[in-house]
């Protein structure tokens, strides 16, 4: 009789893990590589200068993209690439990196047109406000819970519970008071 109790406790408590832990998402399909690569910074102005490198490859790699020419990036070191002027201000490239015959993509994106400048405010003494300390609270804790998130924690909450008041009983009931 222990080893049916002992078996639904470990059932229910793996079952209470089963759904409580998170679901593993895979990195889209073009990008799972034998090597490491990037493109900084990942948001540049048409006309810049974006270094390119790659990590883990055994021979010399490229990186190719609309809004520049192919790049050579000789083994264990970095190389640059000029964004061409014409590139649309706000658009996403792809840069398209191959080593040892595999290929992974990562975004570049151009900076949108540069804002007017805006005069730097002047700050008088009278102005600046005193200092305060850090506000507690609940820092967002809370926030974003859905109504499917609270069914799930419920129905478990309620699992529980039922599995702890059936062994309860089954302990009274074989006790034969």
């Amino acid at each position: 009789m222990r080893v049916i109790r002992a078996a639904s406790a470990a059932l229910l408590g793996a079952a209470a893990l089963a759904l409580t832990a998170p679901v593993a998402t895979a990195a889209p399909e073009g990008n799972i590589t034998p090597f490491g690569f990037s493109v900084t910074p990942s948001t540049i102005a048409a006309g810049g200068k974006v270094t390119l490198s790659v990590t883990d490859c055994d021979e010399s790699a490229t990186a190719s993209s609309a809004v520049f020419d192919n790049v050579t990036i000789p083994k264990g070191r970095t190389a640059t690439a000029t964004v061409d002027f014409d590139a649309k201000r706000g658009a996403v490239y792809k840069v398209t990196f191959t080593c040892d015959g595999s290929s992974g993509t990562t975004n570049l994106t151009i900076a949108g047109a540069s804002p007017s400048p805006r005069p730097t405010p002047t700050v008088s003494p009278a102005t600046i406000a005193p200092t305060a300390g850090v506000r507690g609270g609940l820092g967002g804790s809370v926030g974003g819970v859905s109504t499917a998130q609270i069914v799930a924690g419920t129905a478990l909450v309620m699992a529980a519970a039922t599995g702890t008041i059936y062994v309860a009983r089954r302990r009274a009931e074989g006790r034969g008071h």
